[in-house]
């Protein structure tokens, strides 16, 4: 069976690169490199490796890392009190609080740690995901829905490192991460800004923003 890329769902892959562990493509339409299913990690897997991270909520280091996004994020929120979403934001979403000292109302979920489904079917002004999307075994349906929360107007926040290149690629610290599955780049974010409708901002190098704008894509 031929593999299809989990964003896009075109069927145009390619061989990327290969290590002892697994192996990588990239799709031919939105550019997207990433690693078949055959070698992802079973849920248990994935939960018990994220159990090892050590962030927590006084974490000064970890608070200062979610500020390359929370600080540009809330010169963009128009309003005293907006409405947003911190999807993926682990056992401890320092990023809502800090948000939520700011004046807005923040919503949580986590497949594992804030399974609340609820979360998923509100409307927001904005929506976080700070080092979530390489995480997706399916991108494509999940920003989609996401997409579908997303007021007019609204933000969609998103905090990933991006593929330079292939060279680059084959020694990059960020593949060594078991539960890193799909790896992003600035030419697969303008495809999918372009899908969206949307309008795109690289804030930082790895720091994307996503705007709905009020018009259909083309």
């Amino acid at each position: 069976m031929s593999l299809q890329c989990p964003l896009c769902r075109h069927r145009a892959v390619q061989p990327y690169h290969r290590d002892k562990f697994r192996s990588y493509h990239q799709c031919d339409n939105c550019v997207l490199v990433f690693v078949p299913p055959k070698f992802h990690l079973s849920p248990d897997e994935e939960k018990a490796y994220y159990d090892l991270h050590e962030n927590s909520i006084e974490d000064e280091g970890y608070r200062q890392f979610l500020s390359r996004c929370a600080q540009p994020l809330l010169k963009e929120l128009k309003g005293s009190c907006c409405y947003g979403l911190d999807f993926g934001c682990g056992p401890a979403p320092l990023l809502a609080r800090i948000l939520e000292g700011n004046g807005h109302r923040v919503d949580l979920y986590d497949h594992f740690y804030a399974p609340a489904q609820k979360a998923l079917h509100g409307n927001y002004d904005f929506i976080v995901a700070t080092e979530v999307i390489e995480h997706l075994g399916q991108p494509g349906a999940e920003i989609e829905n996401l997409w579908g929360r997303l007021r007019t107007g609204g933000v969609m926040a998103l905090m990933t490192k991006l593929v330079i290149s292939a060279e680059r690629f084959a020694n990059w610290h960020y593949i060594r991460d078991p539960t890193h599955i799909c790896f992003f780049s600035v030419k697969t974010f303008e495809w999918l800004a372009r899908s969206l409708g949307a309008e795109l901002q690289f804030v930082h190098s790895d720091v994307i923003f996503l705007r709905k704008l009020s018009i259909d894509p083309e």
